[in-house]
């Protein structure tokens, strides 16, 4: 059962995007996907809303997700976030099955 978080920071000036840039360029987004049960950690940014960034951040289960959380590597990204003076929302999914249903499958087009 896969655990999906999307977090939006937001903050003023490019905060938001110059925190996710040194996130990547420090190599704290690198080291949190070699973690033990991440299945996806990735950045994006909203085409109407250029002061967000969207963080997908995906686990195999709520125990690496705990594991994660108490790991010396959320002290770094808090840190950054008050750096960056970010503010965030957040939306949580847990998936029970990979599979799409047909009807799902019926709008796709690879």
């Amino acid at each position: 059962m896969s655990i999906t978080i999307n977090l939006y920071y937001t903050g003023r000036n490019g905060a938001a995007r110059k925190f996710a840039g040194e996130m990547i360029a420090s190599g704290t987004a690198d080291r949190i996907r070699a973690e033990e049960g991440n299945e996806r950690y990735e950045y994006f940014q909203p085409l109407d809303d250029p002061e967000t960034i969207l963080l997908i951040d995906q686990w195999r289960d709520q125990e690496a997700l705990d594991i994660h959380h108490a790991s010396p590597m959320m002290e770094t990204i808090a840190a950054l976030r008050e750096k960056y003076d970010l503010h965030m929302r957040t939306e949580r999914f847990q998936k029970e099955d990979g599979e799409l249903t047909d009807r799902e499958k019926s709008f796709l087009r690879e």
